[in-house]
């Protein structure tokens, strides 16, 4: 180990844009994992959604459209589409304490969703990483139609 850190110095000065990429790397892989821990909610896998569903009873809100929410959705989801989603609203002024989990068809529009649930006071967001496609392809159940 010794003679590892003794020519490091060497190798560094050897191989200058190696070095620079790998702490470029390394910085932007620490800053984004710093995001990651300050956005106040997490992403979850289905595995761990049906924990939550099933021990902890959380809310489970799907944002995807009406259309893609008809082809199939989590049993039990309520549906409130994107435009519609209102953190403010007085049905879930009762739920800030509450585990609220969020879905959407691939994942992305209920990251946005949970960051506006944080941004008006909610304590336990959780969003399913990959949406639905994420929840069929773990082999779990979805229902279909209006539900």
């Amino acid at each position: 180990m010794t003679d590892f850190l003794h020519r490091l110095p060497e190798f560094a000065s050897q191989h200058a844009l190696l070095v620079a990429a790998f702490v470029g790397l390394l910085l932007a892989l620490i800053a984004t994992e710093a995001l990651r821990l300050m956005r106040g909610w997490r992403e979850i896998t289905p595995a761990t959604l049906t924990h939550l569903i099933n021990r902890q009873n959380a809310l489970l809100i799907d944002v995807s459209s009406r259309a893609d929410f008809e082809k199939a959705h989590i049993p039990g989801a309520r549906h409130v589409a994107m435009a519609q989603f209102d953190p403010e609203h007085k049905d879930l002024a009762g739920v800030k304490d509450l585990p609220i989990a969020i879905c959407c068809r691939s994942g992305v529009t209920s990251g946005k969703a949970a960051a506006r649930l944080v941004k008006a006071g909610f304590k336990q967001v959780h969003s399913l990483g990959g949406g639905i496609g994420a929840w069929q392809q773990a082999d779990l159940p979805v229902a279909r139609g209006k539900d």
